[in-house]
Protein backbone atom coordinates (compact mmCIF):
# COMPACT_ATOMS: atom_id res chain seq x y z
CA UNK A 1 0.00 0.00 0.00
CA UNK A 2 0.89 3.44 -0.58
CA UNK A 3 0.96 6.73 1.04
CA UNK A 4 -1.39 8.06 -1.31
CA UNK A 5 -3.73 5.47 -1.14
CA UNK A 6 -7.45 6.78 -0.32
CA UNK A 7 -6.94 5.15 3.02
CA UNK A 8 -4.22 7.16 4.14
CA UNK A 9 -5.38 10.45 3.33
CA UNK A 10 -9.29 10.38 4.10
CA UNK A 11 -11.42 13.66 3.70
CA UNK A 12 -12.62 14.74 6.81
CA UNK A 13 -16.62 14.86 6.74
CA UNK A 14 -17.07 18.61 7.58
CA UNK A 15 -20.05 20.03 6.63
CA UNK A 16 -19.42 23.19 4.28
CA UNK A 17 -22.17 25.69 4.06
CA UNK A 18 -24.43 25.84 1.47
CA UNK A 19 -24.06 28.26 -1.36
CA UNK A 20 -26.66 29.06 -3.51
CA UNK A 21 -25.41 29.44 -7.49
CA UNK A 22 -27.63 31.07 -10.37
CA UNK A 23 -26.51 30.88 -13.78
CA UNK A 24 -25.95 34.05 -15.29
CA UNK A 25 -29.19 35.99 -15.93
CA UNK A 26 -28.28 36.90 -19.25
CA UNK A 27 -28.35 33.52 -20.81
CA UNK A 28 -31.74 33.68 -22.42
CA UNK A 29 -32.48 30.76 -23.78
CA UNK A 30 -35.57 29.30 -26.45
CA UNK A 31 -36.47 26.25 -24.80
CA UNK A 32 -38.18 23.52 -27.12
CA UNK A 33 -39.67 20.49 -27.10
CA UNK A 34 -38.86 17.27 -29.04
CA UNK A 35 -39.89 13.57 -29.21
CA UNK A 36 -40.74 14.84 -24.96
CA UNK A 37 -37.22 15.17 -24.87
CA UNK A 38 -36.30 18.72 -23.57
CA UNK A 39 -33.32 20.26 -24.90
CA UNK A 40 -31.69 24.58 -25.76
CA UNK A 41 -31.40 25.55 -29.14
CA UNK A 42 -30.33 28.88 -30.18
CA UNK A 43 -28.97 30.67 -33.91
CA UNK A 44 -25.61 32.44 -33.67
CA UNK A 45 -26.82 35.80 -34.65
CA UNK A 46 -26.62 37.37 -30.78
CA UNK A 47 -24.95 40.09 -29.25
CA UNK A 48 -21.76 39.60 -27.42
CA UNK A 49 -23.01 42.45 -24.98
CA UNK A 50 -26.72 42.27 -23.03
CA UNK A 51 -26.63 45.65 -21.11
CA UNK A 52 -29.55 45.16 -18.34
CA UNK A 53 -32.58 47.41 -17.81
CA UNK A 54 -31.94 48.48 -13.99
CA UNK A 55 -32.39 51.54 -11.77
CA UNK A 56 -30.66 53.11 -8.87
CA UNK A 57 -33.42 54.12 -5.94
CA UNK A 58 -32.68 55.49 -2.38
CA UNK A 59 -34.08 53.55 0.39
CA UNK A 60 -33.26 54.77 3.92
CA UNK A 61 -30.47 57.22 2.84
CA UNK A 62 -28.69 54.07 0.98
CA UNK A 63 -27.93 53.74 -2.92
CA UNK A 64 -29.42 50.32 -4.24
CA UNK A 65 -30.01 48.09 -6.73
CA UNK A 66 -33.98 48.54 -7.67
CA UNK A 67 -35.02 44.87 -8.25
CA UNK A 68 -38.34 45.13 -9.48
CA UNK A 69 -36.93 45.67 -12.83
CA UNK A 70 -35.11 42.39 -13.89
CA UNK A 71 -33.19 41.77 -16.97
CA UNK A 72 -36.06 41.80 -19.85
CA UNK A 73 -36.26 38.10 -21.50
CA UNK A 74 -38.88 37.26 -24.12
CA UNK A 75 -38.56 33.60 -24.89
CA UNK A 76 -41.16 34.59 -27.84
CA UNK A 77 -38.94 36.92 -29.82
CA UNK A 78 -35.63 35.60 -28.58
CA UNK A 79 -33.97 33.46 -31.47
CA UNK A 80 -30.81 34.43 -30.30
CA UNK A 81 -27.63 32.49 -28.54
CA UNK A 82 -25.26 34.32 -26.21
CA UNK A 83 -21.22 32.82 -26.39
CA UNK A 84 -20.31 31.03 -22.69
CA UNK A 85 -16.76 31.56 -21.66
CA UNK A 86 -15.61 29.30 -19.22
CA UNK A 87 -14.13 31.59 -16.12
CA UNK A 88 -10.37 31.01 -15.27
CA UNK A 89 -10.07 27.77 -12.62
CA UNK A 90 -8.99 29.62 -9.35
CA UNK A 91 -5.61 28.59 -7.54
CA UNK A 92 -6.55 28.31 -4.40
CA UNK A 93 -10.24 26.72 -3.67
CA UNK A 94 -12.63 29.08 -1.45
CA UNK A 95 -15.83 28.28 -0.14
CA UNK A 96 -17.18 32.03 -1.06
CA UNK A 97 -18.61 32.62 -4.45
CA UNK A 98 -16.36 35.35 -6.32
CA UNK A 99 -19.84 36.82 -7.53
CA UNK A 100 -20.19 38.81 -3.54
CA UNK A 101 -17.68 39.98 -1.78
CA UNK A 102 -16.91 38.95 1.22
CA UNK A 103 -18.28 42.47 2.83
CA UNK A 104 -21.62 42.35 1.28
CA UNK A 105 -21.96 38.97 2.97
CA UNK A 106 -22.02 41.37 6.64
CA UNK A 107 -23.77 44.49 4.80
CA UNK A 108 -26.18 43.38 2.13
CA UNK A 109 -27.35 45.80 -0.11
CA UNK A 110 -30.41 47.80 2.09
CA UNK A 111 -29.66 46.59 5.24
CA UNK A 112 -30.13 48.27 8.41
CA UNK A 113 -26.66 49.19 10.42
CA UNK A 114 -28.10 47.36 13.65
CA UNK A 115 -28.25 43.98 11.99
CA UNK A 116 -26.13 41.56 12.45
CA UNK A 117 -23.75 39.15 10.30
CA UNK A 118 -25.36 35.83 9.84
CA UNK A 119 -23.74 32.95 11.21
CA UNK A 120 -20.21 31.93 9.90
CA UNK A 121 -20.13 28.36 11.09
CA UNK A 122 -18.19 26.93 8.40
CA UNK A 123 -15.31 25.02 9.36
CA UNK A 124 -12.05 25.61 6.67
CA UNK A 125 -11.09 23.17 4.21
CA UNK A 126 -8.59 20.84 3.97
CA UNK A 127 -5.44 21.04 1.28
CA UNK A 128 -6.29 24.21 0.01
CA UNK A 129 -3.21 26.33 0.65
CA UNK A 130 -2.36 30.46 1.31
CA UNK A 131 -5.60 32.05 -0.08
CA UNK A 132 -4.90 35.44 -1.64
CA UNK A 133 -6.30 38.54 -0.05
CA UNK A 134 -9.07 39.03 -2.47
CA UNK A 135 -9.87 35.78 -1.80
CA UNK A 136 -10.36 36.84 2.23
CA UNK A 137 -12.50 39.33 0.75
CA UNK A 138 -10.83 41.79 3.72
CA UNK A 139 -13.05 45.25 4.13
CA UNK A 140 -12.44 46.80 7.22
CA UNK A 141 -14.99 49.66 8.23
CA UNK A 142 -13.84 53.40 8.00
CA UNK A 143 -15.09 54.44 11.62
CA UNK A 144 -14.85 52.93 14.79
CA UNK A 145 -18.14 50.83 15.54
CA UNK A 146 -19.04 49.01 18.66
CA UNK A 147 -22.54 47.46 18.83
CA UNK A 148 -24.56 43.72 19.04
CA UNK A 149 -27.75 42.54 19.12
CA UNK A 150 -30.41 39.73 19.09
CA UNK A 151 -31.75 38.30 16.10
CA UNK A 152 -35.51 36.92 15.50
CA UNK A 153 -34.48 33.33 16.32
CA UNK A 154 -33.10 34.10 19.54
CA UNK A 155 -28.96 34.20 18.32
CA UNK A 156 -26.57 36.97 19.19
CA UNK A 157 -23.98 38.74 16.82
CA UNK A 158 -21.60 41.41 18.26
CA UNK A 159 -19.23 44.01 15.56
CA UNK A 160 -16.53 45.76 17.03
CA UNK A 161 -13.75 47.81 15.01
CA UNK A 162 -11.52 50.52 16.01
CA UNK A 163 -7.65 51.75 15.94
CA UNK A 164 -4.06 51.44 17.52
CA UNK A 165 -1.53 53.76 17.91
CA UNK A 166 2.06 52.83 18.60
CA UNK A 167 5.47 54.04 18.65
CA UNK A 168 7.56 54.30 15.68
CA UNK A 169 4.60 54.93 13.59
CA UNK A 170 2.68 51.94 14.67
CA UNK A 171 -0.92 51.69 13.01
CA UNK A 172 -3.76 48.72 13.29
CA UNK A 173 -7.24 48.82 12.17
CA UNK A 174 -8.88 46.14 13.00
CA UNK A 175 -12.75 44.54 12.99
CA UNK A 176 -13.91 41.78 15.27
CA UNK A 177 -17.52 39.84 15.08
CA UNK A 178 -18.83 36.91 16.74
CA UNK A 179 -22.43 35.14 17.62
CA UNK A 180 -23.86 32.57 19.23
CA UNK A 181 -26.77 30.23 18.40
CA UNK A 182 -29.39 30.61 21.17
CA UNK A 183 -28.73 27.59 22.92
CA UNK A 184 -24.92 28.36 22.54
CA UNK A 185 -24.33 24.74 20.31
CA UNK A 186 -23.08 26.93 17.63
CA UNK A 187 -20.12 29.75 17.73
CA UNK A 188 -18.31 31.67 15.25
CA UNK A 189 -15.69 35.01 15.89
CA UNK A 190 -13.98 36.62 13.44
CA UNK A 191 -10.92 39.40 13.30
CA UNK A 192 -9.68 41.32 10.40
CA UNK A 193 -6.58 43.57 10.65
CA UNK A 194 -4.31 45.58 8.76
CA UNK A 195 -0.56 47.11 10.34
CA UNK A 196 1.89 49.79 9.87
CA UNK A 197 4.38 51.54 10.53
CA UNK A 198 7.44 53.79 9.22
CA UNK A 199 10.09 51.32 8.65
CA UNK A 200 7.42 49.96 5.67
CA UNK A 201 6.17 47.26 7.73
CA UNK A 202 2.54 46.41 6.17
CA UNK A 203 0.53 43.46 7.32
CA UNK A 204 -2.82 42.14 6.95
CA UNK A 205 -4.27 39.34 8.96
CA UNK A 206 -7.37 37.18 9.52
CA UNK A 207 -8.50 34.54 12.74
CA UNK A 208 -11.25 32.54 12.36
CA UNK A 209 -12.86 30.43 14.99
CA UNK A 210 -16.07 28.34 15.93
CA UNK A 211 -17.94 25.57 16.58
CA UNK A 212 -21.23 24.68 15.31
CA UNK A 213 -24.06 22.44 16.18
CA UNK A 214 -22.55 19.20 14.89
CA UNK A 215 -19.91 19.31 17.48
CA UNK A 216 -16.96 20.22 14.96
CA UNK A 217 -14.57 22.64 15.80
CA UNK A 218 -11.97 24.85 14.30
CA UNK A 219 -9.14 27.76 14.52
CA UNK A 220 -7.83 29.14 11.01
CA UNK A 221 -5.15 31.99 10.96
CA UNK A 222 -4.12 34.11 7.45
CA UNK A 223 -1.27 36.52 7.69
CA UNK A 224 0.40 38.38 4.73
CA UNK A 225 3.46 40.36 5.27
CA UNK A 226 5.54 43.06 3.65
CA UNK A 227 8.83 44.47 4.96
CA UNK A 228 12.74 45.18 4.24
CA UNK A 229 14.53 42.44 5.06
CA UNK A 230 16.78 43.76 7.90
CA UNK A 231 20.76 42.44 6.29
CA UNK A 232 19.53 43.28 2.55
CA UNK A 233 17.57 45.92 2.27
CA UNK A 234 16.06 43.89 0.13
CA UNK A 235 11.88 43.97 0.17
CA UNK A 236 10.15 40.73 0.59
CA UNK A 237 6.80 39.24 1.50
CA UNK A 238 6.09 36.80 3.34
CA UNK A 239 2.53 34.69 3.60
CA UNK A 240 1.39 31.76 5.75
CA UNK A 241 -1.78 29.90 6.70
CA UNK A 242 -1.96 27.85 9.60
CA UNK A 243 -5.72 25.61 9.94
CA UNK A 244 -7.36 23.31 12.27
CA UNK A 245 -10.25 21.16 12.82
CA UNK A 246 -11.92 18.48 14.55
CA UNK A 247 -14.56 16.55 13.78
CA UNK A 248 -17.47 16.51 16.34
CA UNK A 249 -19.11 12.96 15.81
CA UNK A 250 -15.53 10.92 14.75
CA UNK A 251 -11.79 10.78 16.73
CA UNK A 252 -11.10 12.42 13.77
CA UNK A 253 -9.22 15.75 13.13
CA UNK A 254 -6.75 17.65 11.15
CA UNK A 255 -3.52 20.56 11.30
CA UNK A 256 -2.20 22.85 8.71
CA UNK A 257 0.89 24.69 8.76
CA UNK A 258 1.55 26.75 5.81
CA UNK A 259 4.38 29.09 4.34
CA UNK A 260 5.84 31.23 1.50
CA UNK A 261 8.38 33.67 1.08
CA UNK A 262 9.39 35.54 -1.41
CA UNK A 263 11.96 38.84 -1.98
CA UNK A 264 12.19 41.15 -5.26
CA UNK A 265 15.78 39.20 -6.41
CA UNK A 266 13.78 36.04 -7.37
CA UNK A 267 14.47 33.61 -3.99
CA UNK A 268 11.68 31.64 -2.72
CA UNK A 269 10.95 29.15 0.09
CA UNK A 270 7.49 27.37 0.36
CA UNK A 271 6.74 24.80 2.40
CA UNK A 272 3.85 22.99 4.62
CA UNK A 273 3.62 20.68 7.37
CA UNK A 274 0.16 18.80 7.74
CA UNK A 275 -1.12 16.51 10.00
CA UNK A 276 -3.97 13.82 10.61
CA UNK A 277 -6.31 11.31 12.03
CA UNK A 278 -9.44 9.86 11.05
CA UNK A 279 -10.38 7.21 13.66
CA UNK A 280 -7.82 4.25 13.92
CA UNK A 281 -5.61 5.94 11.63
CA UNK A 282 -2.87 8.96 11.31
CA UNK A 283 -0.67 10.29 8.22
CA UNK A 284 1.76 13.55 8.82
CA UNK A 285 3.17 14.83 5.62
CA UNK A 286 5.94 17.60 5.49
CA UNK A 287 7.48 19.09 2.43
CA UNK A 288 9.71 22.37 1.18
CA UNK A 289 11.00 24.18 -1.72
CA UNK A 290 13.97 26.46 -2.12
CA UNK A 291 14.91 28.69 -4.86
CA UNK A 292 18.22 30.90 -4.16
CA UNK A 293 17.31 32.94 -7.48
CA UNK A 294 20.21 31.99 -9.39
CA UNK A 295 19.50 28.82 -10.39
CA UNK A 296 19.56 26.30 -7.51
CA UNK A 297 16.77 24.35 -6.40
CA UNK A 298 15.84 22.17 -3.42
CA UNK A 299 12.65 19.86 -2.97
CA UNK A 300 12.18 17.53 -0.61
CA UNK A 301 8.96 15.72 0.96
CA UNK A 302 8.64 12.98 3.84
CA UNK A 303 5.29 11.61 4.37
CA UNK A 304 4.20 8.42 6.70
CA UNK A 305 1.34 7.01 8.22
CA UNK A 306 0.27 4.38 10.88
CA UNK A 307 -2.35 2.23 12.44
CA UNK A 308 -3.59 1.96 15.87
CA UNK A 309 -2.28 -1.94 14.95
CA UNK A 310 1.42 -1.13 14.49
CA UNK A 311 1.44 -1.06 10.97
CA UNK A 312 3.41 2.05 9.16
CA UNK A 313 4.45 3.11 5.86
CA UNK A 314 5.95 6.13 4.26
CA UNK A 315 7.54 7.30 1.33
CA UNK A 316 10.55 10.20 1.18
CA UNK A 317 12.64 11.86 -1.84
CA UNK A 318 14.74 14.71 -2.37
CA UNK A 319 16.29 16.49 -5.63
CA UNK A 320 19.00 19.01 -5.57
CA UNK A 321 19.86 20.82 -8.80
CA UNK A 322 21.98 23.83 -10.18
CA UNK A 323 22.38 23.98 -14.22
CA UNK A 324 21.17 20.79 -14.93
CA UNK A 325 23.43 19.32 -13.11
CA UNK A 326 22.31 17.63 -9.85
CA UNK A 327 20.52 14.54 -8.07
CA UNK A 328 17.91 12.77 -6.80
CA UNK A 329 17.11 10.41 -3.72
CA UNK A 330 14.45 8.55 -2.24
CA UNK A 331 13.47 5.90 -0.02
CA UNK A 332 9.96 4.18 0.40
CA UNK A 333 9.13 1.67 3.37
CA UNK A 334 6.57 -0.55 5.43
CA UNK A 335 6.67 -1.91 8.39
CA UNK A 336 4.22 -4.51 9.45
CA UNK A 337 2.60 -5.19 13.27
CA UNK A 338 4.95 -7.81 13.83
CA UNK A 339 7.85 -5.22 13.75
CA UNK A 340 9.19 -6.17 10.32
CA UNK A 341 10.50 -3.49 7.89
CA UNK A 342 10.84 -3.56 4.35
CA UNK A 343 12.59 -0.75 2.15
CA UNK A 344 13.75 0.34 -1.51
CA UNK A 345 16.46 3.36 -1.72
CA UNK A 346 16.71 4.99 -5.16
CA UNK A 347 18.88 7.47 -6.22
CA UNK A 348 20.29 9.62 -9.66
CA UNK A 349 22.89 11.31 -10.35
CA UNK A 350 22.36 13.69 -13.30
CA UNK A 351 25.57 15.01 -15.18
CA UNK A 352 24.22 17.65 -17.37
CA UNK A 353 25.59 16.30 -20.47
CA UNK A 354 22.49 13.68 -21.11
CA UNK A 355 23.81 11.15 -19.23
CA UNK A 356 22.04 9.57 -15.52
CA UNK A 357 23.51 7.50 -13.31
CA UNK A 358 20.08 5.17 -11.57
CA UNK A 359 21.24 2.86 -8.51
CA UNK A 360 19.12 1.68 -5.95
CA UNK A 361 18.18 -1.36 -3.73
CA UNK A 362 16.03 -2.76 -1.60
CA UNK A 363 15.97 -5.49 1.45
CA UNK A 364 14.13 -7.99 -1.00
CA UNK A 365 17.79 -8.38 -2.60
CA UNK A 366 16.39 -5.78 -5.61
CA UNK A 367 19.65 -4.34 -7.07
CA UNK A 368 20.29 -1.71 -10.09
CA UNK A 369 22.87 0.30 -11.37
CA UNK A 370 23.22 1.70 -14.33
CA UNK A 371 23.75 4.62 -16.89
CA UNK A 372 21.08 6.02 -19.31
CA UNK A 373 20.78 8.79 -21.83
CA UNK A 374 18.07 10.73 -20.25
CA UNK A 375 17.17 14.46 -20.45
CA UNK A 376 17.28 15.89 -17.16
CA UNK A 377 13.93 18.35 -16.51
CA UNK A 378 13.82 20.72 -13.41
CA UNK A 379 12.43 23.81 -13.31
CA UNK A 380 15.08 26.71 -11.62
CA UNK A 381 11.78 29.28 -10.90
CA UNK A 382 8.43 28.75 -9.38
CA UNK A 383 5.71 28.69 -11.23
CA UNK A 384 4.39 31.41 -8.99
CA UNK A 385 7.32 33.70 -7.93
CA UNK A 386 7.68 37.15 -6.95
CA UNK A 387 6.04 39.06 -10.02
CA UNK A 388 3.14 36.86 -8.87
CA UNK A 389 2.85 37.81 -5.32
CA UNK A 390 3.35 41.36 -5.90
CA UNK A 391 0.38 41.36 -8.55
CA UNK A 392 -1.98 39.17 -5.59
CA UNK A 393 -0.60 41.88 -3.31
CA UNK A 394 -2.40 45.01 -3.99
CA UNK A 395 -4.41 45.42 -1.08
CA UNK A 396 -1.17 44.83 1.19
CA UNK A 397 0.50 47.05 -1.09
CA UNK A 398 -2.01 49.92 -0.69
CA UNK A 399 -2.15 50.20 3.13
CA UNK A 400 -1.34 53.45 4.48
CA UNK A 401 1.03 54.47 7.33
CA UNK A 402 0.99 57.39 8.98
CA UNK A 403 2.87 60.36 8.12
CA UNK A 404 6.27 60.72 9.23
CA UNK A 405 7.51 63.77 10.93
CA UNK A 406 10.18 65.82 9.10
CA UNK A 407 13.53 64.54 10.72
CA UNK A 408 12.24 61.42 12.25
CA UNK A 409 13.51 58.10 11.48
CA UNK A 410 12.15 54.43 12.12
CA UNK A 411 13.69 52.66 15.25
CA UNK A 412 15.05 49.07 13.51
CA UNK A 413 14.86 46.10 15.71
CA UNK A 414 17.36 43.89 13.85
CA UNK A 415 16.91 41.13 17.10
CA UNK A 416 13.11 40.43 15.73
CA UNK A 417 11.23 38.44 13.11
CA UNK A 418 8.57 39.24 11.26
CA UNK A 419 6.42 36.29 11.29
CA UNK A 420 6.79 33.61 14.08
CA UNK A 421 9.06 30.59 13.01
CA UNK A 422 7.51 28.05 10.87
CA UNK A 423 8.08 24.38 10.48
CA UNK A 424 7.05 23.46 14.66
CA UNK A 425 5.88 20.42 15.06
CA UNK A 426 1.72 20.16 15.16
CA UNK A 427 -0.50 19.18 18.23
CA UNK A 428 -1.29 15.54 18.49
CA UNK A 429 -4.76 16.86 18.52
CA UNK A 430 -6.97 20.17 17.00
CA UNK A 431 -8.18 21.90 19.31
CA UNK A 432 -11.73 20.93 21.06
CA UNK A 433 -13.05 24.58 20.60
CA UNK A 434 -11.78 27.32 18.82
CA UNK A 435 -9.69 30.19 20.72
CA UNK A 436 -11.67 33.38 20.26
CA UNK A 437 -9.88 35.77 18.27
CA UNK A 438 -8.62 39.22 20.32
CA UNK A 439 -7.70 42.42 19.35
CA UNK A 440 -4.38 41.20 17.08
CA UNK A 441 -1.68 41.88 19.34
CA UNK A 442 1.48 44.45 18.26
CA UNK A 443 4.32 42.04 16.42
CA UNK A 444 6.89 45.18 16.07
Amino acid sequence: MTLNSGALRPPLGLRLQGVEFRPPELLRWKLLSRRGDFRFRCCRSCSDKVVPNRRIVTVAGRKCLDKSEEWQSDLRKNNHKVRVQAAPARRFASSQPELASRQEKYFPRCTPRNSGPPSRDTPPKRDTGIANARDWGINLLTEQVNESGINEDGSTWYRESGEDLGENGYRCRWTKMGGQSSDGSSKWKEAWWEKSDWTGYKELGVEKSGRNSEGESWVETWREVLHQDEWSNIARIERSAQKQAKSGTENAGWYENWWEKYDAKGWTEKGAHKYGRLNEQSWWEKWGEHYDGRGSVLKWTDKWAETELGTKWGDKWEEKFFGGVGSRQGETWHVNPAGERWSRTWGEEHYGNGKVHKYGKSTTDEGWDIVVNEETYYKAEPHYGWAEVVGDSSQLLSIQPQDKPPGVYPFLDFGSSTLPPQGGSPPTTPPQDGSPPTTPPRTQ
